[in-house]
């Protein structure tokens, strides 16, 4: 019996290993700086003023007033007793409050601030790269 069957043997074997490294190729610095600007703020503003007026009246009345409204003016009316043979009430005088709206521009220094950013790129070398730190002696030779 014949056995036709062919054998390999194998002589040689080839293998391969990847692996990871970090390697730091730079560093980046970044700097804020804050700048500040004096800016006019100008907002419309409302006042209101009351303008007081005594008004002398000086007659007897049968019982007290009440606080009126008499257009943009309030009348409060001031009573006292005078001790005649009887009581009897007199307005001695009013107090007229007019109220008066004016509008004015006001304005306001105001300080603002705003951050800007300044990136500096610092490049290192690889020891193992020519040139590098820690590099072995260049290929070049000077005669």
């Amino acid at each position: 019996m014949s056995d036709d069957r062919e054998t390999v043997v194998p002589l040689h074997q080839e293998t391969v290993s990847v692996d990871k490294r970090r390697v730091e190729r730079g560093v980046v610095r970044v700097t804020t700086t804050v700048s500040e600007r004096e800016e006019i703020v100008r907002q419309t503003l409302e006042q209101e003023e009351v303008e007081v007026t005594r008004v002398p009246v000086g007659r007897e009345v049968g019982e007290r007033p009440e606080i009126r409204q008499e257009g943009d003016t309030t009348i409060i009316p001031l009573v006292e007793e005078v001790l005649v043979v009887e009581r009897r009430l007199v307005l001695r005088e009013e107090i007229h409050l007019r109220r008066k709206t004016r509008t004015v521009q006001a304005e306001q220094p105001v300080t603002l601030r705003s951050e800007d950013a300044i990136i500096d790129r610092i490049e290192t070398n690889r020891p193992d790269e020519p040139g590098g730190r820690g590099a072995g002696p260049s290929n070049t030779s000077e005669e």
